[in-house]
Protein backbone atom coordinates (compact mmCIF):
# COMPACT_ATOMS: atom_id res chain seq x y z
CA UNK A 1 0.00 0.00 0.00
CA UNK A 2 1.36 3.55 -1.00
CA UNK A 3 0.87 5.92 2.03
CA UNK A 4 0.94 9.49 1.01
CA UNK A 5 2.74 11.28 4.15
CA UNK A 6 2.29 15.24 4.91
CA UNK A 7 4.03 15.22 8.52
CA UNK A 8 6.20 12.79 10.91
CA UNK A 9 2.59 14.10 13.52
CA UNK A 10 0.27 12.70 11.53
CA UNK A 11 2.59 10.02 9.76
CA UNK A 12 4.11 8.41 12.75
CA UNK A 13 0.78 7.37 14.84
CA UNK A 14 -0.89 6.68 11.27
CA UNK A 15 1.61 4.43 10.28
CA UNK A 16 2.01 2.31 13.48
CA UNK A 17 -1.70 1.71 13.38
CA UNK A 18 -1.97 1.05 9.58
CA UNK A 19 0.90 -1.79 10.38
CA UNK A 20 -0.86 -2.92 13.15
CA UNK A 21 -4.38 -3.33 11.04
CA UNK A 22 -2.57 -4.12 7.44
CA UNK A 23 -0.22 -7.07 8.58
CA UNK A 24 -0.30 -8.27 5.00
CA UNK A 25 0.95 -5.23 3.01
CA UNK A 26 4.25 -3.74 2.87
CA UNK A 27 3.95 0.00 3.53
CA UNK A 28 5.87 2.36 1.04
CA UNK A 29 5.95 5.99 2.35
CA UNK A 30 5.46 9.11 -0.04
CA UNK A 31 6.09 12.30 0.75
CA UNK A 32 4.59 14.54 -1.50
CA UNK A 33 3.83 17.88 -0.49
CA UNK A 34 4.48 20.81 -2.70
CA UNK A 35 2.01 23.18 -0.94
CA UNK A 36 4.60 23.38 2.29
CA UNK A 37 6.34 26.73 2.35
CA UNK A 38 9.21 28.04 2.44
CA UNK A 39 11.07 25.77 1.22
CA UNK A 40 13.07 25.56 4.42
CA UNK A 41 10.35 24.09 6.29
CA UNK A 42 9.46 21.38 3.54
CA UNK A 43 13.18 19.92 4.07
CA UNK A 44 12.26 20.22 8.38
CA UNK A 45 9.09 18.38 7.56
CA UNK A 46 10.63 16.20 5.42
CA UNK A 47 13.73 15.18 7.95
CA UNK A 48 11.55 14.26 10.46
CA UNK A 49 9.25 11.97 8.38
CA UNK A 50 12.44 9.91 7.17
CA UNK A 51 13.72 9.70 11.16
CA UNK A 52 9.62 8.62 11.59
CA UNK A 53 9.98 5.73 9.07
CA UNK A 54 13.41 4.95 10.02
CA UNK A 55 12.35 3.86 13.56
CA UNK A 56 9.03 1.90 11.86
CA UNK A 57 11.09 -0.15 9.33
CA UNK A 58 8.81 1.77 6.44
CA UNK A 59 10.68 2.71 2.83
CA UNK A 60 10.05 6.37 2.08
CA UNK A 61 10.44 8.09 -1.04
CA UNK A 62 10.38 11.86 -1.59
CA UNK A 63 7.94 13.66 -4.30
CA UNK A 64 9.00 16.48 -6.71
CA UNK A 65 8.78 19.89 -5.01
CA UNK A 66 6.74 21.81 -8.10
CA UNK A 67 5.41 24.69 -5.62
CA UNK A 68 5.02 26.85 -8.76
CA UNK A 69 2.60 24.36 -10.22
CA UNK A 70 0.78 23.85 -7.08
CA UNK A 71 0.42 27.73 -6.80
CA UNK A 72 -0.68 27.92 -10.76
CA UNK A 73 -3.83 25.21 -9.65
CA UNK A 74 -5.02 26.89 -6.25
CA UNK A 75 -4.63 30.47 -7.79
CA UNK A 76 -7.96 32.53 -7.23
CA UNK A 77 -8.40 30.44 -4.02
CA UNK A 78 -6.03 32.38 -1.88
CA UNK A 79 -8.61 33.58 0.60
CA UNK A 80 -10.58 30.69 0.96
CA UNK A 81 -10.91 29.37 4.94
CA UNK A 82 -9.16 25.73 5.91
CA UNK A 83 -11.34 23.16 4.63
CA UNK A 84 -12.60 24.78 2.12
CA UNK A 85 -11.85 25.10 -2.02
CA UNK A 86 -8.20 25.51 -1.68
CA UNK A 87 -7.85 22.76 0.21
CA UNK A 88 -9.89 19.86 -1.82
CA UNK A 89 -7.52 21.49 -4.93
CA UNK A 90 -4.36 20.61 -2.90
CA UNK A 91 -5.87 17.17 -2.46
CA UNK A 92 -6.80 16.73 -5.95
CA UNK A 93 -3.14 17.58 -6.97
CA UNK A 94 -1.30 15.45 -4.22
CA UNK A 95 -3.70 12.61 -5.11
CA UNK A 96 -3.50 12.51 -8.47
CA UNK A 97 0.39 12.52 -8.59
CA UNK A 98 0.14 9.74 -5.12
CA UNK A 99 -2.57 8.03 -7.51
CA UNK A 100 0.36 7.74 -10.36
CA UNK A 101 3.12 7.01 -7.67
CA UNK A 102 1.21 3.90 -6.97
CA UNK A 103 0.76 2.53 -10.72
CA UNK A 104 4.20 3.23 -11.02
CA UNK A 105 4.93 1.06 -8.43
CA UNK A 106 2.26 -1.94 -9.22
CA UNK A 107 0.34 -0.86 -6.03
CA UNK A 108 -3.38 -1.48 -5.55
CA UNK A 109 -4.22 0.67 -2.43
CA UNK A 110 -3.35 4.00 -1.13
CA UNK A 111 -4.18 6.58 1.68
CA UNK A 112 -3.23 9.21 3.42
CA UNK A 113 -1.67 10.32 6.83
CA UNK A 114 -3.97 13.70 5.76
CA UNK A 115 -7.00 11.32 7.51
CA UNK A 116 -5.27 11.62 11.29
CA UNK A 117 -5.20 15.72 10.95
CA UNK A 118 -7.76 17.66 13.09
CA UNK A 119 -7.34 20.27 10.53
CA UNK A 120 -9.03 18.48 7.61
CA UNK A 121 -11.91 17.07 6.52
CA UNK A 122 -12.09 13.56 6.41
CA UNK A 123 -15.07 13.70 4.73
CA UNK A 124 -14.16 15.69 2.12
CA UNK A 125 -10.71 13.42 1.40
CA UNK A 126 -12.44 10.36 0.97
CA UNK A 127 -14.73 11.81 -1.85
CA UNK A 128 -11.67 12.88 -2.91
CA UNK A 129 -10.19 9.60 -3.09
CA UNK A 130 -12.46 7.67 -4.17
CA UNK A 131 -12.84 9.73 -7.01
CA UNK A 132 -9.44 8.94 -8.02
CA UNK A 133 -10.40 5.36 -7.38
CA UNK A 134 -13.16 5.65 -9.99
CA UNK A 135 -10.62 7.14 -12.68
CA UNK A 136 -7.47 5.39 -11.54
CA UNK A 137 -8.07 2.13 -10.43
CA UNK A 138 -6.54 2.40 -6.93
CA UNK A 139 -8.28 1.87 -4.16
CA UNK A 140 -8.30 4.66 -1.54
CA UNK A 141 -8.36 2.97 2.00
CA UNK A 142 -10.24 5.60 4.38
CA UNK A 143 -9.54 4.35 7.56
CA UNK A 144 -10.47 6.80 10.95
CA UNK A 145 -8.00 7.08 13.56
CA UNK A 146 -9.50 9.76 15.16
CA UNK A 147 -12.39 7.75 16.66
CA UNK A 148 -13.07 6.15 20.18
CA UNK A 149 -9.37 8.65 21.73
CA UNK A 150 -7.27 8.43 18.34
CA UNK A 151 -6.53 12.17 18.49
CA UNK A 152 -5.28 12.11 22.23
CA UNK A 153 -2.80 8.61 21.40
CA UNK A 154 -1.44 10.69 18.86
CA UNK A 155 -0.78 13.35 20.85
CA UNK A 156 0.57 11.22 22.96
CA UNK A 157 3.07 9.30 20.44
CA UNK A 158 4.11 13.16 19.26
CA UNK A 159 5.59 13.59 22.58
CA UNK A 160 7.22 9.98 23.56
CA UNK A 161 8.88 10.63 20.05
CA UNK A 162 9.82 14.18 20.09
CA UNK A 163 8.33 14.77 17.26
CA UNK A 164 8.52 17.99 14.94
CA UNK A 165 5.05 19.82 15.99
CA UNK A 166 4.51 22.30 13.08
CA UNK A 167 1.83 24.62 14.46
CA UNK A 168 0.57 25.48 10.72
CA UNK A 169 -0.65 23.26 8.07
CA UNK A 170 1.94 24.01 5.41
CA UNK A 171 0.19 26.52 3.19
CA UNK A 172 1.35 29.98 2.57
CA UNK A 173 -2.16 31.16 2.43
CA UNK A 174 -2.98 29.03 4.93
CA UNK A 175 -0.15 30.27 7.52
CA UNK A 176 -1.32 34.13 6.52
CA UNK A 177 -4.65 34.01 7.76
CA UNK A 178 -3.99 31.99 10.60
CA UNK A 179 -1.55 34.47 11.74
CA UNK A 180 -3.41 37.05 11.18
CA UNK A 181 -6.28 35.28 13.29
CA UNK A 182 -3.89 35.12 16.17
CA UNK A 183 -2.62 38.86 15.57
CA UNK A 184 0.91 37.36 15.72
CA UNK A 185 3.98 38.34 13.28
CA UNK A 186 4.66 35.74 10.69
CA UNK A 187 7.89 35.85 11.45
CA UNK A 188 8.08 32.08 9.20
CA UNK A 189 8.51 33.92 6.22
CA UNK A 190 11.59 36.18 7.02
CA UNK A 191 14.63 35.67 5.36
CA UNK A 192 17.28 38.14 5.96
CA UNK A 193 19.03 39.36 3.37
CA UNK A 194 22.18 38.55 5.39
CA UNK A 195 21.51 35.33 5.81
CA UNK A 196 21.78 35.06 9.84
CA UNK A 197 20.13 32.73 11.46
CA UNK A 198 17.27 34.43 13.81
CA UNK A 199 16.09 32.92 16.30
CA UNK A 200 12.68 30.52 16.33
CA UNK A 201 13.22 30.97 12.31
CA UNK A 202 12.60 27.85 10.54
CA UNK A 203 16.58 28.13 9.59
CA UNK A 204 17.40 27.39 13.37
CA UNK A 205 15.01 24.76 14.17
CA UNK A 206 15.94 22.73 10.90
CA UNK A 207 19.55 23.04 12.27
CA UNK A 208 18.62 21.56 15.64
CA UNK A 209 16.60 18.84 14.48
CA UNK A 210 19.68 18.20 12.00
CA UNK A 211 21.52 17.97 15.38
CA UNK A 212 19.31 15.63 16.82
CA UNK A 213 19.59 13.52 14.33
CA UNK A 214 23.17 13.25 14.85
CA UNK A 215 22.84 12.37 18.28
CA UNK A 216 20.59 9.95 17.60
CA UNK A 217 23.09 8.25 15.22
CA UNK A 218 25.63 8.62 17.25
CA UNK A 219 23.75 6.74 20.33
CA UNK A 220 23.51 9.72 22.28
CA UNK A 221 20.78 10.82 24.74
CA UNK A 222 19.04 14.32 24.49
CA UNK A 223 15.74 16.12 25.46
CA UNK A 224 13.67 18.72 23.49
CA UNK A 225 12.42 21.70 25.47
CA UNK A 226 10.30 24.95 25.15
CA UNK A 227 11.73 28.25 26.38
CA UNK A 228 10.07 31.52 26.85
CA UNK A 229 12.17 34.54 25.62
CA UNK A 230 12.58 37.76 24.12
CA UNK A 231 12.49 37.62 20.39
CA UNK A 232 12.78 40.40 17.62
CA UNK A 233 12.63 40.91 14.01
CA UNK A 234 14.11 44.16 12.33
CA UNK A 235 12.04 45.60 8.58
CA UNK A 236 13.76 48.18 7.92
CA UNK A 237 17.22 51.36 8.96
CA UNK A 238 18.06 53.80 7.39
CA UNK A 239 20.31 56.91 8.46
CA UNK A 240 20.11 59.93 6.84
CA UNK A 241 22.86 62.81 8.01
CA UNK A 242 22.19 67.15 7.62
CA UNK A 243 18.36 67.05 5.15
CA UNK A 244 19.15 63.97 2.58
CA UNK A 245 22.64 62.28 2.92
CA UNK A 246 22.08 58.49 3.23
CA UNK A 247 24.53 57.14 5.22
CA UNK A 248 25.08 53.07 4.95
CA UNK A 249 24.27 51.72 8.76
CA UNK A 250 23.98 48.85 10.60
CA UNK A 251 21.34 48.58 13.30
CA UNK A 252 22.30 45.34 16.23
CA UNK A 253 20.10 42.92 17.26
CA UNK A 254 17.83 44.16 20.11
CA UNK A 255 17.71 47.94 18.87
CA UNK A 256 14.55 49.68 18.95
CA UNK A 257 12.68 52.89 19.10
CA UNK A 258 9.50 53.87 20.55
CA UNK A 259 8.08 56.08 17.34
CA UNK A 260 10.30 54.39 14.90
CA UNK A 261 11.92 58.18 13.96
CA UNK A 262 14.47 59.93 15.83
CA UNK A 263 16.69 62.91 14.74
CA UNK A 264 19.41 64.75 16.68
CA UNK A 265 22.80 65.48 16.96
CA UNK A 266 25.62 63.52 18.53
CA UNK A 267 26.75 65.31 22.09
CA UNK A 268 29.64 63.37 23.32
CA UNK A 269 32.18 60.47 22.87
CA UNK A 270 33.48 58.03 25.52
CA UNK A 271 35.25 54.61 24.88
CA UNK A 272 34.62 54.94 21.09
CA UNK A 273 30.80 55.06 21.71
CA UNK A 274 29.35 57.96 20.35
CA UNK A 275 26.02 59.26 21.82
CA UNK A 276 23.00 61.04 20.34
CA UNK A 277 21.11 63.46 21.75
CA UNK A 278 17.69 62.06 21.46
CA UNK A 279 16.55 58.25 22.70
CA UNK A 280 20.09 57.25 24.33
CA UNK A 281 20.57 56.30 20.83
CA UNK A 282 24.60 55.34 20.25
CA UNK A 283 27.16 55.09 17.27
CA UNK A 284 30.07 52.76 16.90
CA UNK A 285 32.42 52.82 13.81
CA UNK A 286 33.15 49.60 11.97
CA UNK A 287 37.02 50.25 12.98
CA UNK A 288 35.51 50.19 16.70
CA UNK A 289 33.09 47.14 15.82
CA UNK A 290 36.41 45.14 13.94
CA UNK A 291 38.79 45.78 17.31
CA UNK A 292 36.03 44.71 20.12
CA UNK A 293 34.60 41.57 17.91
CA UNK A 294 38.03 40.60 16.22
CA UNK A 295 36.86 40.76 12.63
CA UNK A 296 38.01 42.57 10.03
CA UNK A 297 35.24 44.19 7.62
CA UNK A 298 36.15 46.51 5.07
CA UNK A 299 32.65 48.75 5.33
CA UNK A 300 29.23 48.54 7.15
CA UNK A 301 27.93 47.25 3.31
CA UNK A 302 29.97 44.34 4.19
CA UNK A 303 28.66 43.97 7.58
CA UNK A 304 25.00 43.98 6.49
CA UNK A 305 25.59 41.57 3.70
CA UNK A 306 27.66 39.34 6.03
CA UNK A 307 27.17 40.03 9.81
CA UNK A 308 28.56 37.84 12.54
CA UNK A 309 26.68 35.11 14.26
CA UNK A 310 23.98 36.28 16.80
CA UNK A 311 25.28 35.22 19.45
CA UNK A 312 28.43 37.27 19.02
CA UNK A 313 26.68 40.07 18.28
CA UNK A 314 24.35 39.63 21.45
CA UNK A 315 28.10 39.71 23.11
CA UNK A 316 28.84 43.04 21.73
CA UNK A 317 25.72 44.61 22.70
CA UNK A 318 26.58 43.60 26.26
CA UNK A 319 29.44 45.53 25.96
CA UNK A 320 28.17 48.21 25.24
CA UNK A 321 25.02 48.77 27.28
CA UNK A 322 26.31 46.15 29.95
CA UNK A 323 23.18 43.55 29.14
CA UNK A 324 22.57 41.81 25.82
CA UNK A 325 18.67 42.36 25.87
CA UNK A 326 19.24 46.13 26.47
CA UNK A 327 16.78 47.86 23.68
CA UNK A 328 19.12 50.97 23.31
CA UNK A 329 19.60 51.79 19.26
CA UNK A 330 23.27 50.43 18.75
CA UNK A 331 24.02 51.60 15.14
CA UNK A 332 27.48 50.70 12.92
CA UNK A 333 28.97 53.47 10.45
CA UNK A 334 31.27 53.56 8.19
CA UNK A 335 33.13 56.89 9.58
CA UNK A 336 32.79 58.37 12.66
CA UNK A 337 29.82 60.21 13.49
CA UNK A 338 29.47 64.12 13.74
CA UNK A 339 26.76 66.31 13.19
CA UNK A 340 22.57 66.13 12.72
CA UNK A 341 21.28 62.77 12.02
CA UNK A 342 17.83 61.50 11.27
CA UNK A 343 17.42 57.32 12.20
CA UNK A 344 14.30 55.40 11.28
CA UNK A 345 14.34 52.20 13.08
CA UNK A 346 11.09 50.17 12.32
CA UNK A 347 11.94 46.98 14.55
CA UNK A 348 9.66 44.65 16.60
CA UNK A 349 10.25 42.84 20.04
CA UNK A 350 8.09 40.24 21.39
CA UNK A 351 7.36 37.50 23.87
CA UNK A 352 8.13 34.09 22.41
CA UNK A 353 8.58 30.45 23.14
CA UNK A 354 11.62 28.37 21.11
CA UNK A 355 12.70 24.74 21.23
CA UNK A 356 16.32 23.81 22.72
CA UNK A 357 17.87 20.81 22.26
CA UNK A 358 19.63 19.38 26.16
CA UNK A 359 21.92 16.89 25.51
CA UNK A 360 22.51 14.60 28.70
Amino acid sequence: MLVHICCSVDSHFFLEKLQRDYPEEKLTGFFYDPNIHPYSEYRLRYLDVQRSCKKLGIDLLEGEYDFETWMDAVRGLEKEPEKGARCEVCFDRRFEVSAHKALELGEKRMTTTLLVSPLKSQEQLKRVGDAFHREHGVEFIAVDYRAGGGTQDQSRVTKEQQLYRQDYCGCLFGLSMQREHQDRLMDEMFSPISGQVLPTSIEERLAMYEQRMALEDAGNSYRIVKQKFLNYRQFACRLTKGKAQSVPAYALHYSTLPRQRANGKIEYEQHGIHYLNRDDIRFITIDAFNKRMATSYKSVTELIFNPPALEDELALRQQLCETPFDLTPVIVTDEKPDGKYALFLDAKVYEDTKERLIID
